[in-house]
């Protein structure tokens, strides 16, 4: 094989990965536009769906909802919030290892944009 041959060899085969790691990189971004996370409070009176930009898209209270102080709902709310979206960063996570690998520099970048967004959620009493 002379250094032509062995050059468009190569040419070729980085084209290839190129292409296949945007593939990836396609896929991961379908998969995390289709994302969405729930979490609910410990006694269920709240539960909050979050969509993959981490903003609600659902809330629902139940009758218990009515025993509490509305501080206390409030914080109840926030802190279901930051578990869906918490969530939601783990199942990026998941994804971005499925698709483009979690030691690729895309990889790398997703994470941290979603854990620095979304850190994990401490496990508050939910009020």
């Amino acid at each position: 094989m002379n250094g032509i041959d062995a050059a468009e060899d190569w040419l070729d085969a980085w084209v290839g990965q190129t292409n296949a790691q945007a593939a990836r990189s396609v896929e991961l971004s379908r998969r995390v536009a289709a994302l969405t996370s729930t979490a609910e409070g410990r006694d269920g009176a709240i539960r909050v769906t979050v969509g993959s930009a981490g903003q609600v898209e659902r809330l629902e209270l139940n009758e218990r909802v009515h025993e509490l102080a509305g501080p206390r709902l409030a914080e109840g709310i926030m802190a279901v919030i930051r578990r869906a979206q918490a969530a939601l960063s783990r199942r990026v996570a998941e994804d971005v290892q499925d698709t483009v690998g979690a030691d690729t520099e895309t990889g790398r970048a997703v994470i941290r944009s979603f854990d620095t967004r979304f850190p994990p959620a401490e496990r508050e009493d939910d009020r």
